[in-house]
């Protein structure tokens, strides 16, 4: 696919939506490989603004970018009828800090640039190819993107009443953009109308550039423009944050209830995982330190540097004793934080039997380490035999974690008795079995 810019230069005036000044916006041709480029010609030395996540302010109702003394507000319509439209390389002049509103939809933006005329020029594009699921999560809200060859959005829209519940889910190309999400108007609560002056927002919203729910009806100069065309809007503005990454993206983003914040936040690690990419695999192996035979004890920072695993699954807050090189006795406070309480149970949170098991293998494993001085390794759980579970354990209990190395084998299989306590009652025990292995074999 080649890249895009316009033939000629094209130019719309209006009132912006949230400042309420006039505001003169002109898109001008760009040659391959410039990129999307927006010039404040009403500062001193008309700075440009070329559209980042690393320069995202204001995310209240609209995507504002500030870079040094430069501002731009409520970007998002523009860069989305340009992303959907697919034009890589254009200058944008604008003569205030936010463009015109229009109708509050991206139509007249994307009129703009077929009057324009879309013009494929020399180089290719370059796009960021998705290569794994990321997801991003705020209250009610969540952004999920997945690996998809081409552009897919589903979105679903929705009040805290349910009574505006939308959903669409479209393949983005410019024909699909241009006649099924450009002419989609940005939308509010009549309830928070209020709020949103108070905050200096929408001063120059009007019934003409949105529509207004309140309670079951739809207040708006014209008729819905699409039956779902508040869902069809967010999707918009997803369209347009989701490019502050730099380049077109080729993944599926299913979105609930998204906003700007949200969006913001998956570009931020849709744009980390960019980066990443783009340094190529890098192969980190972190050595394990040697527990040496004075520690009596080890602290929370010792344990993660003796053990490779994090959050959530690090059952071992602290050893407290070391009895020689064969018995320990360690801890793990349980606290409703945990992640699996959310579903173990609902109500009747339970800690489950098989993490104890996995609090013994941990605190075993550490065990075997201090015994065979092995620095680079990294106890694998084996087996489990003879286990048995005594006591329930809930938010507020300090497990109590006891175990006896029986048995080394080769200087890297071992062979141990463990239990968990709470308080002087027995919650589990087993006898485990694990082995050694080097960390760059796990890796």
């Amino acid at each position: 696919m080649k890249q895009r810019s316009i033939l000629r230069e094209v130019s719309i005036k209006g009132a912006a939506l949230h400042t309420g000044d006039k505001a003169t916006l002109t898109m001008k041709p760009a040659p391959a490989n410039h990129g999307i480029v927006f010039r404040r010609m009403d500062l001193h030395e008309k700075p440009e603004i070329r559209p980042s996540i690393d320069l995202v302010g204001d995310l209240v109702r609209n995507t504002t970018l500030n870079s040094g003394h430069a501002k731009l507000h409520t970007v998002e319509h523009v860069l989305s009828a340009l992303h959907g439209m697919g034009i890589d390389n254009i200058l944008i002049e604008m003569d205030a800090s936010e463009p015109p509103i229009m109708d509050g939809s991206a139509k007249s933006y994307v009129n703009m640039i077929l009057e324009g005329e879309p013009v494929e020029q020399d180089a290719e594009r370059e796009y960021f190819v998705l290569d794994q699921p990321i997801s991003v999560t705020r209250g009610n809200s969540s952004l999920i993107a997945l690996p998809h060859d081409g552009l897919k959005v589903t979105c679903t829209s929705a009040d805290d009443r349910g009574i505006h519940t939308q959903h669409v889910s479209l393949e983005i190309d410019p024909e699909v953009y241009s006649t099924q999400i450009a002419a989609a108007r940005t939308f509010t609560i009549y309830e928070e109308i209020e709020e949103l002056l108070k905050l200096g927002k929408i001063k120059g919203g009007s019934l003409e550039n949105a529509i207004v729910l309140k309670d079951d009806k739809i207040m708006s100069k014209e008729p819905l423009r699409f039956e779902d065309e508040m869902a069809r809007h967010k999707m918009l503005d997803v369209i347009g944050d989701i490019l502050l990454l730099g380049k077109p993206i080729k993944a599926h983003l299913v979105a609930v209830r998204p906003s700007h914040a949200i969006n913001s936040e998956l570009t931020k690690k849709l744009h980390d995982r960019m980066e990443e990419k783009a340094k190529g695999p890098k192969k980190q192996v972190k050595k394990s330190k040697v527990i040496v035979s004075e520690e009596s004890e080890l602290d929370i920072r010792r344990v993660i540097e003796t053990l490779p695993h994090r959050y959530p699954m690090l059952m071992v807050d602290r050893v407290v004793e070391f009895r020689g090189d064969d018995e320990l006795t360690a801890l793990k406070n349980v606290t409703i934080n945990e992640e699996y309480f959310q579903g173990h149970y609902p109500g009747q949170p339970i800690m489950p039997g098989v993490l104890q098991i996995e609090a013994m293998a941990q605190a075993a494993g550490i065990l075997l380490l201090r015994a065979t001085k092995n620095e680079g390794m990294t106890a694998v759980f084996m087996s489990i035999d003879k286990v048995k579970f005594r006591h329930k354990v809930i938010p507020g209990d300090q497990l109590r974690i006891e175990v006896k190395l029986k048995k080394i084998m080769r200087g890297k299989i071992g062979t141990a008795e463990a239990s968990c306590h709470v308080g002087e009652d027995l919650a589990s025990s087993g006898e485990l079995k694990f082995m050694l292995i080097d960390k760059e074999e796990e890796l």
